[in-house]
This record gives structure tokens, sequence and C-alpha cells, in this order.
């Protein structure tokens, strides 16, 4: 019998579901549905840009809150200097 190395994402698949990693794996049965499972790896991949650019959205948003707060505290104290 030789061995064979089950990968970490083959582990996921059987966490999921272990009759279809059985299929997948043991008997050799692919899904049926590829072109689904390719429309949804586009969906994520797609989702996934999105959350990326959220995130750089909201960095950006926090640096530029720090900046007007900034600018805020030095006119105020370039106000009070002026008395």
């Amino acid at each position: 019998m030789s061995e064979r190395t089950i990968r970490a994402s083959e582990i996921g698949q059987y966490t999921y579901c272990a009759r279809a990693w059985w299929l997948n794996r043991v008997q050799g049965l692919g899904p049926a549905n590829v072109e689904e499972l390719a429309l949804g790896s586009d969906f994520h991949r797609a989702h996934g840009r999105a959350v990326a650019g959220a995130l750089r959205l909201r960095r950006w948003a926090l640096i530029l809150v720090g900046f007007a707060v900034l600018c805020l505290l030095v006119a105020l104290l370039l106000c009070r200097g002026g008395r």
C-alpha cells in the first residue's frame, strides 16, 4: 500500500463533508457542478478584493481624521498663544 499525502485543504473538505472527500479522494469522482463552483470561487475572489479595498479606505479615513484632529489642536494652540 502506497502512502498518500493528505493536504490541509482536504482536511477542511473532510470536516465539511466526509462523503464528498471520500468520493473525490477514494473513488476519483469529482463534483458535477464544476461551473457553479468556478462561479462561486470568482464571487469569493471579488468579495475578497472588495473587503481589502474597504479596509484600505478605512485606514485612510482614520489617517485623515487623525490629521484633522492634529490640525485642530495646532489651530487652537495658535489662537490661544495670540491672546
